[in-house]
């Protein structure tokens, strides 16, 4: 999408985070809502800083991500306030004058140092809403994060607006096109390291710039969920490859997993295996669905998908319901996504608080809201032969529902998981990863 159709969404952004504002103010007691943009940590005995990250709440509004030190005033009825840190400095870049489809609608004020934003802001702090870390603090003005406020904001921050799901959407752009750069370093005998460079290159984005560490594991580092230590020499021979890496886009994220094999053999076959049953998972992501119950639907359809490659000797039913299939899919299955990776509020049973339990036996699941048109969710099943979990299958007396001589088969690759980044709407969802990747 071009500039200028950002351009014609965000006004209706706007409005929608502007009267979500004047209901949380007033819910909170409240008459201003001042938003820090976040400061620059720095090392402990040291002189070095940490990367910056921007304020959650400040991008929602603007599509800044690098201005530390800068403030957002908000107050029902009025135009949003942007105190812009612009100071005097020759030891680093300072960042450009604002400018875009946004600046026509936002009131600006340049500051050369951040105690200048202390003219600006109102002088009754008690009538303020401050939402931000508390490194935040200027003077007086420190973030109180009032309960009331931000119940009702992250709530809603769950619900897309147009102009959230087309950034997005060249998020996920960004994304699909790093990870065909990927897959081609991987089939050119490429090391984890390796990839990940082919990946920031084509993402045209470092490690600060991505919304998440990338996991990059070749082999059995795919067993490892979380894996990022990135070898510097391929391993011998290379049998398998697992990618789960983003890509920002004005401050929003796309989160996109992959799996390959090889060679065309048996692993091939069982990627393609959870690859189908991803698809069939996305396409429960409807309005009125229980998130929670598309996860249970993940564990039967993956169960299947061993028992069909002989790794379990058991029904799907049975393996689910002793608990086999949490061994080898022992994380869950998504979480929503926008702003933050993990986007906030997974969990809330309403906009003025309380809590959705997770499924029972199932401690990893990231949302178990009802979906709703403009949730942002991922999908992504997985399957893996990790060593502890599947000792403890044994420890429970379990080992009569595995053949093991199917995992020790499979072990060497480590595991599968295949993850998309989905819309709930009214009708049908979309799918931004496989958009996304046939738009390359």
């Amino acid at each position: 999408m071009s500039t200028a159709s950002l351009a014609t969404l965000y006004p209706q952004h706007l409005d929608t985070l502007l009267a979500r504002t004047a209901e949380a103010l007033q819910r909170g007691g409240f008459e201003h809502l001042l938003i820090p943009s976040g400061m620059l940590h720095y090392q402990a005995f040291d002189d070095r800083d940490y990367p910056y990250a921007v304020n959650p709440q400040f991008k929602a509004w603007l599509p800044l991500t690098h201005t530390p030190g800068s403030w957002l005033h908000i107050r029902p009825g009025q135009r949003p306030r942007l105190l812009f840190l612009q100071p005097h400095d020759y030891w680093h870049v300072v960042p450009a004058a604002p400018s875009g489809y946004w600046v026509e609608h936002v009131d600006i004020s340049i500051i050369r140092t951040p105690d200048e934003a202390l003219a600006h802001l109102p002088h009754d702090i008690a009538t303020c809403a401050i939402l931000g870390e508390p490194q935040s603090a200027l003077g007086d003005y420190i973030p109180n994060n009032p309960t009331a406020v931000l119940h009702y904001l992250d709530y809603h921050r769950a619900f897309k607006t147009p102009y959230e799901i087309e950034m997005m959407r060249q998020a996920s752009r960004i994304g699909a096109r790093a990870h065909r750069a990927a897959e081609r370093a991987f089939r050119a005998g490429a090391s984890e390291f390796g990839i990940h460079l082919a990946y920031c290159q084509a993402a045209g984005q470092d490690a600060n710039d991505l919304p998440y560490g990338n996991i990059v594991a070749l082999n059995e580092h795919g067993a490892v969920l979380h894996y990022t230590d990135r070898h510097r020499l391929p391993p011998k021979p290379v049998r398998s490859f697992l990618i789960d890496a983003g890509a920002s886009y004005g401050g929003y994220a796309s989160d996109i997993t992959r799996t390959y094999s090889a060679q065309e053999d048996e692993f091939a076959a069982m990627i393609r295996a959870v690859d189908a049953a991803q698809l069939t998972l996305c396409d429960r992501v409807r309005a009125g669905t229980d998130y929670a119950q598309i996860h249970l639907e993940a564990h039967l359809l993956l169960a299947g998908v061993l028992h069909d490659a002989g790794v379990l000797n058991i029904s799907p039913e049975d393996a689910v319901a002793r608990g086999v299939s949490s061994a080898f899919f022992p994380h869950g299955i998504g979480h929503g996504i926008g702003l933050q990776v993990h986007d906030v509020a997974g969990f809330a049973a309403s906009d003025s608080g309380g809590t959705i339990a997770k499924p029972n036996g199932h401690p990893y699941l990231r949302l178990t809201r009802t979906l709703a048109p403009g949730m942002v969710v991922t999908i992504e099943p997985g399957i893996y032969f990790i060593d502890m979990l599947l000792e403890e299958l044994k420890a429970k007396g379990l080992s009569d529902a595995v053949n093991w001589t199917r995992v020790e088969a499979f072990k060497p690759y480590g595991g599968i998981r295949i993850e998309d980044d989905v819309v709930c709407t009214e009708d049908a969802p979309i799918n931004l990863t496989r958009e996304a990747f046939a738009a390359q």
